[in-house]
């Protein structure tokens, strides 16, 4: 059942329309001028910046989506293990993510930015069901030297152009890069996260894994939850820069490793230099 349905998926991408840049002005997350009305970093300018339309009410500490009205959550001491279990919006920020090529931090245990996720904000960004979310699909495309790699991603938000921007960039070194976009592991997905019960990040169409052999899982390498230890990373810094400045975070800054996979998440690359910006001051 699980073959044929990703067959059927992997189908249905070569069928899907292509991003198109119309609508979009794609974003560099990394250069975009930032306000910062405080000395401290604010993560509702971070969250209005990231998603157009999006409003955050600090006072009442909600964040509001579409119609949509969610609470941010407490800011409490509680463990990384009990936030990525059951994340509020707020916990979403609680570690900040890395800008630098440094792996050191995700030594760590639990040194995780970006596996927090509130599952309300997902759904009412990109969709309660599969069924919505696969209608807003388009392809982004990896245009290599002996193939073209595609991937269906959201086209709400601008993900997909913003894939498109960061693919097109990655893609002027095509003799360095084509290896990364052979035996991709894929895009849009409807599934829970193995061994639990959450929703994938794949599930809303925001998140991308490029070749699996040279990326590095940690589940697949036997690790321990918690107690991950160290990883071979083989992914360039150029690679990964081109997808955080265009909105996609990487799994491989994770101490649980995901090391092919990025996800599109500008909130917290903008927060992140919000936080070396009040940190200069």
């Amino acid at each position: 059942m699980l073959i044929s349905r990703l067959m059927a998926i992997s189908l249905a991408i070569g069928l899907l329309p292509e991003s198109g840049q119309a609508a979009c002005e794609a974003r560099d997350f990394l250069a975009l001028p930032l306000p910062l009305t405080s000395d401290r970093p604010a993560l509702s300018e971070a969250l209005e910046i990231a998603y157009p339309g999006v409003t955050v009410d600090d006072t009442a500490g909600t964040l509001t989506i579409d119609g949509t009205t969610l609470p941010l959550g407490a800011d409490d001491d509680r463990s990384m293990h009990a936030r990525i279990a059951d994340a509020s919006i707020r916990d979403q920020f609680a570690i900040v993510y890395p800008l630098e090529f440094d792996l050191t931090l995700r030594s760590t245990p639990w040194f995780d930015p970006g596996r927090v996720r509130n599952d309300a904000m997902f759904r009412a960004l990109y969709g309660e069901t599969e069924r919505a979310v696969a209608a807003s699909l388009v392809r982004s495309v990896y245009r290599g030297t002996s193939k073209n790699t595609s991937f269906a991603v959201t086209s709400a938000y601008c993900v997909a152009q913003q894939l498109q921007a960061a693919l097109t960039e990655i893609a002027k070194d095509k003799r360095e890069m084509d290896k990364y976009f052979a035996s991709v592991g894929g895009s849009f997905n409807w599934r829970v996260i193995a061994g639990t019960q959450r929703l994938s990040a794949h599930s809303f169409g925001i998140a991308v894994d490029f070749n699996t052999s040279l990326g590095g899982y940690w589940r697949w390498a036997g690790a321990t939850e918690g107690e991950v230890g160290g990883y071979e990373n083989r992914y360039p810094e150029s690679l990964v820069r081109n997808m955080e400045r265009f909105g996609f975070i990487w799994g491989g800054k994770w101490h649980h490793f995901d090391g092919m996979h990025f996800e599109y998440r500008p909130e917290l690359i903008l927060y992140a230099r919000q936080v070396k910006q009040a940190g200069s001051r």
